[in-house]
């Protein structure tokens, strides 16, 4: 919380005591006339950045190595926001102490998230494993035939699902393609995945898979597009095995164990979805029907600290529930069109 004065403005020690905290600036003491001394506060490395711990007993593990420079990233991120959120609010003609409050709740809040994502990267290595994440992705290993029994994808047929929640009512339409694609020199299964909310289109998605001459079935790559008021919003989610470092995983195993963890795809800071095999033997009751013996996953993203799912998957058919544990809310399948 931002003390203020009896003007109601933030305190000169306290926005001095903040930006020293974002800026590393030792005894810098920032009011009207040092913000326009022609100092670049840019220049110096935030003490939150800095004098993070090096902890240099991990040599060895990997997954522990790329989790600490990816908390590191994070922070120098939140420093640079920090800096253009007050420069755009000065740039509107408010002053410099006025400026700092928002900016900090932004900076603190950024700064959370980052130290949240890292612990759940930690967890992520103890599932996982330590080593260098290197999948061997070499194309004559892989067809785009996908006939995994708990993921076939049938060229032509289309799953729809449904969901009631907070935003309305929700439906996705899963259609495996005819046509396939080449991604990173692999031949692959398109699937094109088609979101809306009371009836308007939100999400409109291709996703791209193949399989391994062992069964597991990877998860290539995929092309989002978010829209937003029946306009095209942003890409983001989209990302391509390959493609700036970006390399595909496992969405299911040739024989799933219960226990089992593996990376469902890789591009550290957009894409870091994890798998971990539940149970094997599940019964459940969807609107669509009641389906025995089914495979139980509990799917997460160190990117998003605390959400996850349980998925489940029936034989034959692919994911027939998914069920989010945080909210309570039941994505169902309810219809299956074979064409």
């Amino acid at each position: 919380m931002i003390t203020t004065n009896l003007l109601g403005k933030p305190s000169l020690s306290i926005v001095s005591g903040l930006t020293v905290a974002i800026l590393g600036l030792g005894g810098f003491m920032p009011d009207r006339a040092s913000a326009d001394s022609g100092i670049d506060q840019a220049r110096v490395l935030p003490a939150t950045v800095s004098t993070l711990p090096v902890h240099r007993g991990h040599h060895g593990n990997i997954c522990v190595q790329v989790a600490r420079a990816a908390r590191r990233a994070s922070m120098y991120e939140a420093r640079e926001d920090f800096l253009l959120s007050v420069a755009s609010c000065i740039s509107r003609g408010e002053s410099y102490m006025d400026c700092l409050p928002d900016a900090w709740e932004e900076f603190r809040e950024a700064q959370d998230l980052a130290h949240e994502q890292y612990e759940a990267r930690l967890e992520v290595c103890e599932l996982v494993g330590c080593g260098v994440y290197n999948p061997d992705l070499n194309p004559e290993l892989f067809d785009s035939v996908v006939d995994n029994d708990f993921f076939p994808l049938i060229p032509g047929r289309t799953l729809v699902y449904r969901k009631v929640g907070e935003e309305g009512e929700e439906i996705i339409r899963v259609t495996t393609l005819a046509e396939t694609i080449e991604i990173g020199d692999i031949e692959c299964s398109e699937v094109m995945d088609i979101v809306e909310i009371d009836g308007v289109v939100v999400e409109d998605t291709r996703d791209w898979f193949a399989q391994h001459e062992n069964g597991d079935v990877y998860y290539v790559g995929e092309i989002a597009k978010n829209f937003e008021d029946g306009r095209l919003k942003d890409l983001d989610g989209s990302w391509e095995s390959g493609e700036d470092g970006a390399l595909a995983g496992v969405i299911m195993k040739a024989e799933p164990c219960p226990g089992d963890g593996y990376r469902q795809e890789f591009f550290l800071d957009e894409a870091e979805d994890i798998g971990e095999v539940i149970s094997l033997n599940e019964t459940v009751t969807v609107a669509y029907g009641t389906f025995t013996g089914c495979l139980q996953t509990r799917d997460s993203s160190p990117l998003e600290p605390g959400n996850a799912e349980h998925k489940f998957y029936a034989s034959g058919i692919g994911v027939v529930l998914e069920i989010d544990l945080e909210s309570g809310e039941r994505l169902e399948l309810i219809d299956i069109i074979n064409n």
